[in-house]
This record gives C-alpha cells, structure tokens and sequence, in this order.
C-alpha cells in the first residue's frame, strides 16, 4: 500500500500577477450546485491502460432503453473528482436529453492506479478514450463527445487530435497551457528547472521506497502550493471542498508532465465540431482564444460573463453553459 507524506518545499506558484493561476476575485452569493442537485446516477467501471476507470453515468428523464441518445463523457478540473463539476454538468446534460458519464481519472477518486494524485495527461487522454469506448458500447448511444471544464479542457484536445470517437466536442472555461506559457506563471525558466528537478526526484524516491511526495494543490497565498491564488471553491464545504473524495493534494513527481502539458499543440490536429465555452473572468481568456482559433474542424466560441469558479457550479452559469453545449452535442451527435 503506498504511503503518501506531504512536502512543504517550494514549489508553489511565483510572487506577481502572471503567478495568479484563477484569479477569480470575490465570491458573490448565488445557488451552488452539487451532486445532490443532479438526477441520480449509477456507479460504473471499465478498464483504462493497465488499470480501471469509475464514472457516474447520468441517464435522460425517462430514458428509453429501445431509443439512441447523444451521449458524452465528462472530466473537471486539475485534482477533481467525478462528483464536483464533471457532475454537475453530467446532471444538466442528462436534463437535457444527453447520456452524460462524469469520470475519475485513474489515481483519482474511486479510479484505479498506485500513483495516487499523480498527473500525467497521456494517461488522462487515454481514460477519456475510454470512457467514449464504454458508452460506444451501450445499444442506447448513437453517437459520442467530450466535454471538458477547465484543465480537462485541454486534456480533451488531446483525445480529440487523434481519437476518432470524439465526434464532437466541447469546453467550458477551459485551461489551455504551453511550454512557454507555464513558464511565465511558474517564475521563469529557473522556477521551470527547479520544478522539474524536484518532479524527477520525487520519482526516484517512489521508485525506491514506495512513497509518494504531495504538496497542496491549491491554498490562497501559499507558495508551497500548486496553485497560490484565491480558490474559493475550494475551500467552502458547501461547495467543492465538502465532496469527501476530493483531496487537495499533488504528486510532487507530476511536475514535469504538468509542466509539459500543452494543450495549445493539439488544436491544430482537432478536426471535430467544437464549442468553446469562455469569459474574460475565466483561467487566461488569451489562451482560450489562441486554442480557438487553431481549431482545425468547424468551431463555435461562445464569449460569456462570469468567474471562473462561477462555471463549476453557479446555478445560472453551469444552466447556462448546459443549454449550450446540450444544443451542440443534440446538433453534432447524430
């Protein structure tokens, strides 16, 4: 069983604005979503890779067995779990007559894996693929898409650039780095290094003893942290910090695949219809913009209002954004 300790090293975001991963300002009042809110899902697995993948599978209000219905699979944000956003736009989908599977990445939530809290994109890539093979398999799909909110955003250009099942695609307040890019809000090449150094010491040391280093993924104004920048949504137990299987935690080893991460690359090769869901409140507008514009298929990119966070699970937005992307996925999926 792998024992997992917690480093307080430095590896936490640089001082100054282009450190601030969401700034999302202050958080206004407003019903929140849960999983509570949602209709009532059933429990799945199927492999991924070399182990398996849990999702909550969301059925139409009076699903029909004999009949086909677009169907999609969902994954959230860095360290997130099934029932945090990726559920709640599962639930709204499902409302509106989508089959909708919210997922666990492996070594996240109730998924397989021994490298627990570990991010590695090819692996998160591979789930998603998955995860679209499952519903593929089901005699009530007809077609099959992907929607990714924040970081899975991006994770979701990967499986779409080369998996053929990703008929359609969408993203909402997606996260969008580059090698470049995470340079700047990493301090530089020096912060990159020092980064990559600690990843790949972190590696050995599980390779040797089993143990898996952690920092905080997220905590405001820390730097020991993933992410040092308000994150309510976190944090409120009303919201994303009451989901019991979330764990703010973060493999110190995934640095240097998190740094590498570069969904920006793929956009290029994504050929599939796509709605592109953003605002200028949400994680780094210029990137989401660049991402669409580099999109190779017919594309659609809907400039909205709100926080980032606004988008995990504000009633009006997550509302809002569902009617949109149900719209695109009852278009495209056919």
């Amino acid at each position: 069983m792998t024992t997992t300790s917690i480093s307080r090293r430095m590896f936490g975001l640089a001082v100054g604005a282009t450190a601030v991963l969401l700034n999302t300002g202050a958080f206004a009042m407003a019903e929140s979503l849960t999983e509570r809110s949602q209709p009532k899902s059933h429990k799945v697995s199927f492999l991924s890779g070399d182990g398996f993948v849990v999702g909550n599978l969301y059925l139409p209000e009076g699903h029909d067995p004999s009949r086909q219905y677009p169907a999609v699979a969902v994954a959230g944000s860095l360290s997130s779990v099934k029932e945090q956003m990726g559920g709640n736009y599962a639930g709204e989908l499902a409302r509106r007559g989508v089959i909708a599977l919210a997922i666990d990445y492996r070594n996240y939530g109730e998924s397989g894996g021994a490298l627990r809290q570990y991010e590695d994109q090819s692996s998160k890539a591979e789930d998603l693929s998955a995860a679209l093979r499952f519903l593929k398999a089901r005699p009530d799909v007809k077609a099959t898409g992907l929607l990714g909110i924040c970081t899975s955003g991006g994770t979701a250009l990967y499986t779409a650039a080369k998996d053929a099942n990703v008929q359609a695609l969408t993203t909402v307040a997606g996260f969008f780095s580059e090698p470049d890019f995470a340079a700047k809000i990493f301090g530089g090449q020096e912060g990159v290094d020092h980064r990559i150094a600690a990843s790949r010491t972190a590696r050995k040391r599980y390779e040797e003893t089993g143990v898996i280093d952690t920092i905080l993924t997220y905590n405001p104004g820390d730097k020991t942290a993933v992410s040092a920048s308000p994150s309510e949504y976190y944090f409120d137990k009303t919201r994303g910090g009451g989901v019991r299987s979330w764990r703010n935690e973060f493999a110190v080893m995934g640095w240097e695949p998190w740094i590498a991460f570069n969904p920006v690359a793929q956009a290029s090769k994504v050929k599939a219809p796509a709605l592109m869901i953003h605002s200028d409140g949400a994680a780094f507008p210029d990137q989401a913009r660049k991402v669409y514009n580099q999109l190779a298929g017919p594309k659609e990119l809907h400039w909205t209002v709100g926080k980032h966070f606004d988008f995990y699970d504000q009633a009006d937005t997550v509302r809002q954004a569902a009617d949109r992307v149900a719209a695109h996925f009852h278009s495209k999926l056919v």
